[in-house]
């Protein structure tokens, strides 16, 4: 049990069950890959506040949580609360790209040497570098974007498909076995910014996954 609830904090993933609508099938041969990637990063979000819903999901087990988040994609800058149901709270991060600082974790997570390493590694994996580089090579479907390049020891893909060609997805690879991945659905527009309205994140190395529904934007 024990470690079921430490997984459970480890954030962020998705389930068997995938509640949120499927992309669209919309084609996107006649559309420039990098004028798609260009338009996409014009209209994400460079500093947002988010209040989402959470359900972890490992072995069977399912936990929820309400999420406070707030990102500077630009500075790569994040802030993380985590409550649950009961209004406890269990966490409450900050970090950037290269660290993560506990400014509060409940006593038995704070035990667990590197948990404030794990959550603060699965908040980049969602909210920061959404888009590929310019060294990243692409191949293309009638209905989907791919663009692979490498990243530390192994690679990542983005997928861009949907209208507007969107990103719908991010995968890693280690030794050629997909380590992680980040699935974003039903991206809703604010303000002249897009935001995904539903995101996933299945970490295959730890087999847990976590479900996070957007319900509130608060910039």
């Amino acid at each position: 049990m024990k470690r079921l609830l430490f997984i459970f904090l480890i954030f962020l993933s998705g389930c068997a069950s995938i509640p949120f609508q499927k992309t669209s099938c919309v084609p996107l041969d006649s559309v420039g890959p990098w004028t798609l990637v260009e338009e996409f990063r014009n209209n994400s979000p460079e500093k947002f506040q988010l209040i989402n819903s959470i359900v972890f999901e490992y072995n069977w087990n399912k936990f929820s949580g309400i999420g406070f988040i707030d990102v500077n994609a630009v500075e790569k800058t994040f802030t993380a609360v985590c409550i649950n149901p009961m209004g406890v709270k269990l966490f409450e991060l900050t970090g950037d790209r290269d660290r993560t600082d506990s400014r509060f974790v409940l006593k038995q997570f704070a035990e667990k040497g590197n948990f404030a390493d794990k959550v603060g590694e699965d908040i980049r994996r969602v909210y920061f570098d959404l888009v590929p580089s310019s060294v990243a090579q692409i191949s293309r479907k009638k209905y989907q974007i791919k663009f692979t390049e490498p990243a530390g020891t192994g690679f990542m893909e983005y997928i861009f498909a949907g209208a507007g060609g969107r990103l719908i997805e991010k995968n890693h690879y280690e030794d050629n076995k997909l380590d992680w991945r980040v699935s974003y659905y039903e991206y809703r527009q604010e303000n002249g910014k897009i935001y995904p309205g539903g995101i996933i994140l299945n970490n295959y190395k730890y087999g847990y996954s976590l479900t996070v529904k957007l319900k509130e934007i608060r910039t």
